[in-house]
């Protein structure tokens, strides 16, 4: 593939990208779900591909498939993998990381749940695998993983772990993760809509019109605090000679960090535990993990060094934005909806056991580990396990508009424990490896162990702070 051929594909996305941002825009029942304008042009793209029109008329290009060259196909095919280290190596970079301590103290019972959440989904999904989808439908064990790594991990991991399905022989692994990915962002918002409307009908929440908050929120425009942090990143970005170039800069240097850390344990597993045809882990884990630990390691420095100053949380955010937006039009662009077919009944399993666990940990166990504003705080978990980290956070701007929970900071605390690990950290990454080397059960019975665990912890350490041990999960708050 040339670079000019390289260049078609991206503009291609970039236009289609802007087209569906002006449909989201000018379609009020769009914004109304919260369906994000990458969704919205990877799914125009998938019905213009191969898979969709292609069937039903004869491509114009004498290699390609639907309205597209195969080059523009196989450009967009390759993309996802590589993008997705961009965003999550920018994800902790210009972000003040707190000590841990802070962290626990203001976040761990909401650590608990979210965990919870991750660790249920393999639990669920690899007991699935094992009692029916393997011994009676004949499917690779590794698909006991898909949930958490579509409804946790999101588009993007699904589609950043495309190479890792592809190495360990389970092909239609991608196209499965992806699928649960765009289900679980739209069970997400529906689900959790529904269950913020039924807290505010009994007095859980009071969060005014929960219809129309998210909406509303945009129509007042950003708050006096938010406006000053804007202007001290607009300051913070004038301190440097091109500060686009500043930032992609720092992302590659994390993302090289994260090259040489997985260099290194792949080196270290080739000469001892994978000698001679052993077991092999770090040889199939993908890149991005180990990017977003070279991105923490950046910020790092950056503070150590009293330069931190010169970088912009705001653009940092762009960048990674940006990558996500074509990391997931360029994954659902070249989604093979024939696997999903082909595999329509496991998928719905799997799907309708991702929906359920959530909503379970959140009335059953986030009212009695969570000392108060339990389902300010729970319901964000629910909707980052269900879609994305930004489908937690609309549906925590449902529950509390103006944020008198305080949930949005003990969010992103969370996530400092909790992405490196899960929802697209390294056990994602090493999940299917570990699926693949030592077969579903023991991977079942670690989930389980660590599951639990969670939970027990949860109950005993930060049970004990909960007014009334979390009775009446459905009762009006406690003052």
């Amino acid at each position: 593939m040339s670079v000019t051929q390289l260049f078609v594909s991206l503009m291609l996305l970039a236009l289609i990208l802007l087209l569906s941002n002006i449909l989201v825009v000018k379609f009020a029942w769009l914004r109304n779900f919260f369906i994000p304008g990458s969704i919205v042009g990877g799914v125009i793209l998938l019905l213009l591909g191969p898979y969709v029109l292609g069937v039903f008329v004869k491509s114009p290009f004498a290699d390609g498939g639907g309205l597209f060259p195969s080059y523009v196909l196989d450009a967009w095919a390759d993309l996802p993998g590589l993008l997705i280290n961009v965003v999550f190596a920018a994800l902790f970079i210009g972000k003040p990381i707190p000590g841990i301590r802070d962290i626990w103290y203001r976040a761990g019972p909401q650590v608990v749940v979210g965990q919870t959440m991750a660790w249920g989904q393999y639990v669920l999904g690899l007991s699935l695998a094992i009692l029916v989808l393997v011994p009676m439908l004949d499917m690779n064990p590794i698909v006991g993983a898909l949930i958490e790594i579509g409804f946790e991990g999101g588009h993007g991991t699904a589609a950043g772990m495309a190479g890792t399905f592809s190495d360990l022989g389970f092909e239609a692994g991608a196209d499965l993760a992806l699928g649960m990915a765009t289900i679980g962002i739209v069970s997400g918002v529906l689900v959790g809509t529904l269950m913020v409307n039924i807290a505010a009908r009994r007095g859980v929440i009071n969060p005014g019109d929960t219809t129309n908050s998210a909406q509303r929120a945009k129509q007042e425009g950003p708050s006096d605090a938010e406006q000053e942090d804007f202007h001290t990143e607009l300051a913070q970005e004038k301190g440097t000679t091109d500060p686009l170039s500043l930032h992609l800069g720092l992302v590659g240097v994390a993302i090289l960090l994260g090259w040489l850390l997985l260099s290194g344990f792949q080196w270290l597993e080739s000469v001892t535990w994978a000698r001679d045809g052993g077991l092999e882990i770090m040889a199939h884990v993908p890149l991005f993990p180990l990017a977003m630990i070279g991105g923490v390691m950046v910020q790092l420095l950056l503070a150590r060094c009293g330069w931190e100053r010169h970088v912009s949380q705001r653009l940092m955010s762009r960048i990674s934005g940006t990558a996500l937006d074509f990391t997931i039009v360029s994954a659902l662009a070249t989604l093979a909806l024939t696997t999903l077919g082909d595999y329509l009944l496991p998928f719905l399993m799997l799907a309708a056991l991702g929906i359920l666990w959530p909503v379970l940990v959140l009335v059953f166990l986030a009212p009695r580990v969570m000392p108060d504003h339990w389902f300010e705080r729970g319901i964000s978990d629910l909707g980052q396990s269900m879609g994305v980290t930004v489908t937690g956070l609309l549906l925590l701007r449902m529950a509390d508009p103006k944020n008198d929970s305080g949930a949005m900071e003990t969010f992103g605390y969370k996530q400092l424990l909790f992405e490196p690990v899960v929802g697209g950290g390294l056990f994602t990454a090493a999940a299917p490896p570990l699926i693949a080397q030592f077969g579903p059960g023991p991977v079942l019975i670690l989930t389980a162990g660590v599951t639990v665990v969670w939970i027990a912890f949860g109950l005993l350490y930060f049970g004990r702070r909960v007014p009334g041990r979390g009775q009446g999960r459905w009762s009006p708050k406690q003052a």
